[in-house]
């Protein structure tokens, strides 16, 4: 799976222009905590083919993470998963509420 590194305030603009043609997700991980280590290893099992995923490692980008948490209203928490779609976050859930099955479905199109 290719993730993209979060590590600027300004590409938080970016994914907000990216999701105006197709659901982008954010994950953010902390990289000394069991449950995000869990969590990650999760997403990176599931194919999620045909979706950009932006990781962020709050720890490095503490700045970052705040700025996610404002810019799309939602709780931080840790580990978190985002899907923000046209400019805005349609689904959150972090800890063991991250489940790769659940974010196929939501990504499914609706027609």
């Amino acid at each position: 799976m290719d993730w993209i590194d979060l590590v600027s305030p300004e590409q938080l603009q970016t994914i907000r222009n990216e999701s105006q043609h197709a659901p982008v997700l954010i994950f953010k991980h902390s990289t000394t905590c069991s449950i995000s280590a869990m969590a990650y290893h999760r997403m990176q099992r599931k194919a999620l083919a045909g979706v950009k995923i932006y990781y962020l490692d709050l720890r490095a980008h503490r700045e970052v993470s705040n700025l996610v948490a404002t810019t799309f209203d939602v709780v931080h928490e840790s580990p978190q998963i985002l899907i923000i779609d046209k400019g805005m976050a349609v689904y959150n859930r972090s800890h063991s509420e991250i489940n790769p099955a659940e974010i196929l479905e939501v990504l499914k199109p609706t027609s």
